[in-house]
């Protein structure tokens, strides 16, 4: 390595004038001097490791020898070889030829020729790349180029134009270096060409311009690097590529500052749409260093036990990246992002920074859930694809108390569905609402409240053969009076509430026996509640009657579902006789949209439905609830009509019948329902 610093030092112009030759006279002048220049250079080996190329012999000083190819001159000029005398005048065969200058002239040799080596794919001949300056040497606003020749200078360089990389560099390394020939095609060799003898013969067919017989073959100032001349550039293309690059500069530096707000720690927004406009306190509500974190045991303590309790949970708590583009997807989803918001719900983005309920990893996704007080947000994106196919759900949980604050959904496919459950939970289990017995299916809880799978509703087809739900258990210290609560899903991020009860009176939690078995007879009707924003069901029996004939008995529910944003409410009434098979479900023969029936603020409800009888009459079956005390049938001219006093009514009439339905409450107020 030493020995090759010091040839490379002293023997420095030798090297670069080689280098200058063997590379492509296509070359603009100064890019060829640099490029010389960096090819000898870079030829100094990288470390005390590096392979080194076998010495070769000493040159044997014979004047035959150096001259050996000049037989391919004619009357006109003469060969290359020819020049061995000039070559001498020049100092050229004198040169020491050490191991290290002979290993650094092979190297030189290599790297010049690489721009006419075709290169290799297997069996594949690929063009070969052009050869490179490296960085250094650097000149910036000056062009350098060797002295100008004259005549003879402008022929010899057109005569090595037409030859091949490899016969300039064995004409070089012959008129220049006074190499013998056996010695030129080692060199050659060593240097990478394929064929040294034909290289070796091109060179010797080389015509030197006429009347050269007394100059040097290759010692004019034209070939010399290290003697150059320099020039400006073009003054005026260079102030306006200055001019065009502060202003590239200026937009780079504007740009990063706007990424960079604020404080510079924001990072990408994923699949968040571009920003529209920049406000102090929605770019507050964007940082992730701004959330509120409840910590892990605040809800033993908090005086109210609802959404704003929930601790931060989830390992991924931390990942400022995932948590950036939860809130940029939530403030100004992107295109590709599918956005499902409950109805009702303001699609905005919130505030102010909002609470972190969750950040972790769900099967096979990062999964982040968001409360600002008004609303849930859940954010998922698939793990590892940086914001790609993301997926934003908000539903509207205002008002939300102890019981509907129980669980949220945190992952839901086809078939299954997995909760994230409330910090007072001690206990999960999966039940079948269409078996008042069923006592559940435990469910195992993750450290960070995390459940495992249950089956989620299906709402595809008419069979019904089973309709899960959550039965949760909660710990002692949380307030209330019931310990236990039962829940279902009903497409929404929050799980639904089921009680039971007349609503004039006080409703109760759906965890007892008599619950659950008018549960067992409705619940395939839950599925006309599915999507709507329902916060809590609400089932209770209104009326029961007996049946023509007087054997059979029917009883008459209504299912009431409450949505989060107070209107909007969908309720369905159900008949059901005694005798039914288990698991047979009630006949769904009345339903309404936004009204205040079957409710806590008005618990009035009246429906009938047509029934066919075991000896294969028709009736017109109907019933209303406590205060009801007439109801009125309306068939027209062709249907059965008549009023029944009380709160049932029992009338013959025709299979395809159509009757409108009226009732008169104790306080003169009328209810009304068509059939």
């Amino acid at each position: 390595m030493d020995q090759a610093q010091a040839a490379l030092v002293e023997h420095y112009p030798r090297l670069v004038r080689l280098a200058y030759l063997v590379l492509p006279p296509s070359l603009a002048r100064h890019r060829r001097v640099l490029t010389a220049h960096s090819l000898v250079q870079r030829a100094l080996p990288r470390g005390r490791g590096s392979d080194e190329v076998r010495p070769l012999p000493a040159q044997r000083r014979g004047g035959s020898d150096a001259g050996a190819a000049g037989h391919g001159g004619d009357g006109d000029g003469r060969g290359a070889g020819d020049g061995d005398t000039a070559a001498r005048q020049e100092g050229a065969g004198d040169a020491p030829r050490g191991d290290a200058y002979v290993y650094l002239t092979a190297r030189v040799l290599r790297a010049a020729l690489s721009g006419e080596r075709p290169r290799r794919l297997g069996p594949l001949r690929l063009r070969p790349l052009p050869v490179r300056p490296g960085l250094f040497p650097l000149v910036l606003g000056l062009r350098l180029f060797p002295r100008s020749g004259g005549a003879y200078e402008l022929a010899l360089e057109k005569s090595l134009s037409e030859v091949s990389g490899a016969a300039r560099a064995a004409c070089a390394l012959r008129g220049w270096e006074g190499m013998p020939d056996e010695e030129v095609c080692r060199m050659l060799g060593s240097a990478g060409v394929e064929d040294p003898a034909a290289a070796l013969a091109e060179a010797g067919a080389i015509r030197l311009p006429a009347g050269s017989k007394d100059r040097p073959v290759l010692g004019p100032s034209e070939f010399d690097p290290c003697s150059l001349q320099a020039r400006p550039t073009d003054l005026l293309k260079r102030r306006q590529h200055r001019r065009a690059a502060l202003a590239a500069l200026a937009a780079v530096v504007v740009c990063g500052a706007l990424l960079g707000l604020p404080g510079g720690t924001w990072g990408p927004d994923g699949a968040a749409a571009p920003p529209y406009a920049r406000n102090p306190v929605a770019e507050k509500a964007l940082d992730p260093g701004a959330l509120t974190r409840v910590p892990a045991d605040a809800w033993k303590e908090s005086s109210r036990a609802d959404f704003s309790a929930w601790p931060a949970r989830g390992d991924l708590t931390r990942d400022r990246g995932l948590l950036r583009r939860a809130l940029a997807v939530w403030a100004r989803p992107g295109g590709k992002v599918t956005v499902s918001v409950t109805p009702g719900t303001p699609a905005g983005p919130p505030s102010g920074p909002p609470q972190l309920l969750y950040a972790g990893r769900v099967d096979g996704a990062r999964i982040v859930l968001l409360h600002d007080g008004l609303r849930v947000a859940r954010y998922a994106e698939p793990e590892g694809a940086d914001g790609g196919g993301a997926v934003l759900d908000m539903a509207r949980t205002d008002g939300a108390d102890t019981a509907e604050s129980g669980a949220l959904v945190i992952s839901r496919s086809d078939s299954n569905v997995r909760y994230l459950t409330a910090p007072w939970v001690s206990k999960a289990a999966e039940v079948d609402l269409l078996q008042p017995d069923d006592d559940g299916r435990r469910l195992s809880r993750e450290d960070d409240g995390v459940l495992t799978s249950l089956t989620a509703p299906s709402d595809r087809g008419r069979a019904c053969h089973r309709w899960p739900g959550l039965l949760l258990s909660t710990s002692g210290s949380t307030p209330g009076h019931s310990t236990r609560r039962l829940y279902t899903d009903l497409g929404e991020l929050t799980a639904a509430r089921i009680t039971g009860g007349n609503p004039g009176k006080k409703v109760h939690e759906a965890t007892g026996a008599s619950v659950r078995s008018r549960l067992a007879r409705t619940a395939c009707g839950f599925r006309m509640l599915v999507g709507s924003g329902v916060r809590s069901v609400n089932s209770w029996k209104f009326a029961t009657q007996t049946l023509p004939g007087g054997t059979l008995s029917a009883t008459w529910t209504c299912t009431r579902g409450e949505t989060w944003r107070g209107e909007g409410a969908r309720i369905f009434t159900g008949f059901r006789r005694s005798g039914m098979e288990p698991g047979e479900q009630a006949v769904f023969n009345g339903r309404a949209v936004n009204t205040t029936a079957c409710g806590p603020r008005r618990p009035h409800v009246v429906s009938g439905t047509l029934w066919k009888s075991e000896a294969g009459n028709w009736y017109v079956l109907a019933a209303g609830s406590r205060k009801v005390t007439s109801i009125r049938a309306s068939g027209g001219s062709d249907g059965p009509n008549g009023t029944a006093q009380g709160r049932k009514l029992m009338m013959s009439a025709e299979k395809d019948a159509k009757v409108k339905l009226s009732a008169r409450l104790s306080n003169g107020e009328k209810l009304g329902k068509r059939r």
